[in-house]
């Protein structure tokens, strides 16, 4: 292993072990997805059922099984956490950065570091990694799998269109179809835009779909064969209804995603757009994109171009939009900016002075969220006076330093050092800063630990008016199921019930006749806690 190589190496660990693993746990499972989701994959465990996912005991039908897969292992030689829960995304991102390493390092050969470190930085990339969730397993299988289509199209040896085929199935495994229906978008928008119509067929290799089949088919078929609903839950409902109809309201205006792009792509969109606009111009100056033989140091960047943009596009159509939809997109804005930098780099090109100031405002501008995150999570807005100056000095220094960095004879060879500063910076205030807040507010946690100190034994537990994020929180964090009032399940039992402070005459009228004790107040989310006698027993 050379000097360089293991510099190479020890400066992945470092950022990978930072940004994606370090104080995962410093607050609890957030939003109604991540608890949700771990709470299936413990309650497979329990089951140790590998093929039905379940959620209160009932069959939970709306994803595929590969991060509860992921989940399950990590349960099982860490014990059940959201430490745990958290892990399998952040492995997975690892791997993604290690592979996108070795793709340029034989491939690309001068742009490894670069183009390993921008895909660990990018915001999407980071905030993903740290989410108990599908979306970076599907981005990393997709993305890995994606270079290894490119692989074989530049090297031709079927080895890695096989990888190819294997990834698009743990993609399918991951999230559904939607990986295969992605990669033949991207690959037959780059068969036309190159005009080598040809390797849409030469993809289309049997060995390949037949490993596709046998990867992915076995778990659809079993799973459909123990819950005859599968195909309609899962493909009718959780897919087409999901992409051609608001079903789950989730409605959001066609351009959603290019907002949505620039921030998950911060803090290099400024040189990503570069990336893509450059290639694109010389390249059709000179048609190096139709010539008889394909230029690939021109035509991998038309591919990386292809591959940004077919996800944003597909997911721009559709009537129900989430930000971790696109995310499959990101690691792609990456390669184009790594390729950018590599040719920039040899050919000792300067940086244009509007270009590195707007990339140090973009680069700087996290600073301020990331030093106020406390204030904004409480008070969800901006603070006035000292916090904010400072804030802004922060930024303005870095920004400051940082253009002045780019345009200096240094030029782009500093660009990944300036940029990566701000970001381990702001990662470290989010998590110093912020943490406790975030915890208090945003998740289920201290509640449940809350009511746990009041209890003498667990009861079932019920909810009054709460969100959908704090009943699936309390599910994961009290590993029981959770009853909703609104619905009409109101348990006749004795059980604990939480509901706003707002909602007290609510809380009166559903417990009338019955013994009602309040155990506590959760003031950070303006929640009530309440003991509530069995039915029949009188106050």
């Amino acid at each position: 292993m050379t000097t360089r190589t293991r510099t190479d190496v020890l400066l992945m660990a470092g950022f990978c072990a930072f940004l994606f693993f370090y104080g995962i746990g410093q607050f609890g499972l957030i939003g109604a997805d991540e608890p949700r989701y771990a709470q299936v994959a413990r309650e497979m465990l329990e089951r140790r059922d590998w093929i039905t996912p379940v959620l209160g005991g009932q069959a939970w039908l709306e994803k595929p099984p590969l991060y509860y897969w992921q989940a399950m292992l990590a349960f099982s030689v860490f014990g059940v956490s959201d430490v745990a829960a958290r892990v399998p995304a952040a492995i997975d991102a690892t791997l993604l950065v290690v592979v996108v390493y070795l793709f340029f390092r034989k491939f690309r050969c001068g742009g490894e570091a670069d183009a390993a470190l921008i895909t660990a930085s990018c915001a999407g990339v980071i905030g993903y990694a740290r989410a108990a969730s599908m979306d970076m397993a599907l981005a990393a299988s997709f993305s890995i799998g994606m270079l290894a289509w490119w692989a074989w199209r530049a090297g031709g040896k079927r080895i890695y269109l096989a990888v190819f085929y294997l990834s698009m199935a743990l993609g399918m495994l991951a999230k559904g179809p939607v990986a295969p229906f992605l990669a033949a978008g991207v690959i037959v928008l780059f068969a036309v835009a190159s005009r080598e119509s040809r390797l849409v067929l030469k993809t289309l290799w049997f060995p390949g779909m037949l490993l596709f089949c046998v990867i992915a088919l076995p778990w659809y078929t079993a799973v459909e064969i123990r819950n005859p609903q599968f195909f309609r839950e899962f493909i009718l409902q959780h897919n087409l209804a999901r992409f051609s109809s608001d079903l789950y309201h989730h409605r959001q205006p066609f351009w959603y995603y290019l907002p949505v792009t620039v921030l998950a792509l911060v803090p290099w969109i400024v040189f990503v757009i570069a990336g893509l606009v450059e290639p694109m111009r010389v390249g059709w100056a000179a048609r190096k994109f139709v010539s008889a033989e394909p230029d690939l140091e021109w035509q991998f960047s038309l591919f990386a171009g292809c591959w940004l943009i077919v996800p944003i596009g597909f997911f721009s159509f559709s009537q129900s939009k989430l930000p971790g939809y696109i995310l499959p997109a990101i690691p792609a804005g990456a390669m184009l900016l790594a390729d950018y930098l590599r040719r920039q780099l040899a050919a000792d090109e300067k940086v244009l002075k509007g270009l590195a100031v707007l990339h140090a405002l973009v680069a700087a501008a996290p600073m301020v969220p990331s030093l106020l995150i406390a204030y904004i999570v409480t008070e969800r807005r901006l603070p006035a006076g000292r916090p904010i100056l400072f804030a802004l000095a922060m930024a303005f220094a870095l920004c400051a330093a940082i253009a002045l960095t780019l345009v200096s004879r240094l030029r782009l060879r500093m660009l990944r050092f300036v940029t990566l500063i701000p970001v381990v910076l702001s990662v470290a205030a989010v998590l110093k800063l912020g943490a406790t807040s975030i915890d208090q507010k945003l998740s289920a946690r201290p509640l449940a630990v809350d009511m746990a100190d009041v209890e003498t034994r667990q009861l079932l537990l019920a909810v009054c008016g709460v969100s959908r994020e704090m009943e699936y929180g309390l599910r994961f964090y009290r590993n029981q199921a959770v009853l909703r009032y609104e619905s009409g399940s109101v348990p006749a039992e004795e059980h604990l019930l939480v509901a706003p402070s707002t909602w007290k005459v609510n809380v009166a009228r559903q417990t009338a006749g019955r013994r009602v004790l309040l155990l506590g107040h959760y003031a950070p989310q303006n929640l009530d806690y309440y003991w509530v006698a069995a039915a029949g027993t009188g106050r």
